[in-house]
């Protein structure tokens, strides 16, 4: 049986994780779970999955928590997210915190030899050079989470690296794939939350929306499959049924299609190389959807994605100033602080402000990632 450290127990990722675990408890076990602040949500799984260990926010939340449940171990923090990685029953590490929180914990349980499962995208664009490298040197596989990563190393599956000509990443266009730069200038919190196809967390709905997920999940591919961003292409699609594809240099294409659910990825990395039957999931039926669309990327509509592409060619301490900048702004977006057009414009200026580290080590990454948001606060506010 393996055991299981899922960090963002809570989120939109963690609670499909456990309905996935719950399918499986004769293979699967919840050694630990780490959270934020959600005590009441919290408080049903730890009840009903009883980890060994337990990870929060702050010691604010862990008094909280302790009024609750009589709990042998309950952790803070960064630390706590490391104890919680590198545990020696642990055998599969998912990263579903979001932002890059979850990069030294990732750090560390690569260097514990632990499976990763990485849906915590943050984590490869502030420092994929350091993961990857840490991945090579312990042997250890970064499996996706993430539906398009997962796509595409599942159409991967049994060819050779050197044989691909490019990767196409596939975006459902967000909640406002529809409307022009002139019809965003007033949209709400709601409006961008009000996803057309995935039920996701809210800060990776308004990235789907401004397209800054996509750019982020470009770095992402640049760094799981060592492919350069020129052979990186990126379509809409809005039917979310084509998650992403391969061409290969002999002009085949291979494509993984499947119903808009990350279950299905998630169970995929738990399992690999298994497959696992997945009964709660929809069966995907093509006849019903008839029709599939793609239309070309426009970067002048989505500046986000030109500005990822523009940070990930630039390499060094580029992405983790994006990454950063782009946490902050929408976050103070969700807030009702700024405007959704705002959001890139806080972007595009902590890039332009920032002379570039070539190669940063972790401490580095730390002290920009730290910078960044507060120049963006100290701008808005």
């Amino acid at each position: 049986m393996k055991q299981v450290s899922l960090l963002g127990a809570t989120g939109s990722i963690g609670i499909q994780t456990l309905d996935v675990l719950r399918l499986h408890p004769d293979q699967f076990s919840l050694y630990a779970m780490g959270f934020g602040r959600n005590v009441e949500k919290a408080l049903p799984l730890i009840r009903e999955f009883e980890p060994s260990m337990i990870v929060v926010q702050d010691e604010e939340t862990k008094r909280k928590l302790e009024k609750e449940v009589a709990h042998p171990q309950i952790l803070c923090g960064g630390e706590g997210l490391i104890e919680a990685s590198v545990a020696e029953p642990v055998d599969v590490v998912v990263n579903a915190v979001m932002g890059s929180i979850g990069l030294p914990a990732t750090l560390k349980a690569i260097q514990s030899k632990k499976q990763i499962a990485i849906a915590n995208k943050e984590t490869l664009v502030t420092a994929g050079h350091l993961v990857m490298e840490e991945a090579k040197k312990h042997d250890v596989n970064l499996l996706p989470v993430d539906s398009e990563h997962s796509a595409i190393f599942q159409a991967l599956n049994g060819e050779q690296r050197r044989d691909i000509n490019k990767l196409i990443i596939t975006a459902s266009g967000g909640s406002f794939r529809d409307q022009t730069r002139e019809e965003l200038a007033g949209v709400t919190v709601d409006d961008a939350l009000n996803h057309p196809n995935w039920k996701m967390g809210a800060k990776i709905t308004i990235d789907s929306a401004s397209m800054m997920n996509k750019g982020l999940e470009v770095i992402e591919a640049h760094w799981l499959f060592d492919v350069p961003y020129d052979q990186i292409h990126v379509i809409l699609h809005r039917e979310s049924v084509i998650h992403s594809m391969v061409e290969y240099v002999d002009r085949n294409v291979i494509a993984q299609l499947g119903t808009p659910d990350m279950k299905v990825p998630i169970q995929y990395a738990l399992t690999y190389p298994e497959r696992k039957e997945l009964p709660i999931t929809k069966n995907l039926n093509l006849e019903e959807i008839a029709t599939l669309n793609f239309q070309k990327m426009d970067m002048d509509r989505f500046p986000c994605l030109r500005m990822a592409f523009e940070a990930g060619r630039a390499g060094g301490s580029m992405p983790t100033v994006l990454n950063a900048a782009n946490e902050e702004a929408v976050q103070q977006f969700l807030e009702g602080k700024i405007s959704f057009l705002d959001i890139e414009k806080y972007i595009e200026q902590a890039l332009e402000n920032h002379d570039r580290i070539h190669n940063p080590d972790l401490s580095t990454i730390i002290s920009i990632d730290k910078e960044t948001r507060e120049r963006v606060r100290f701008q808005i506010n």
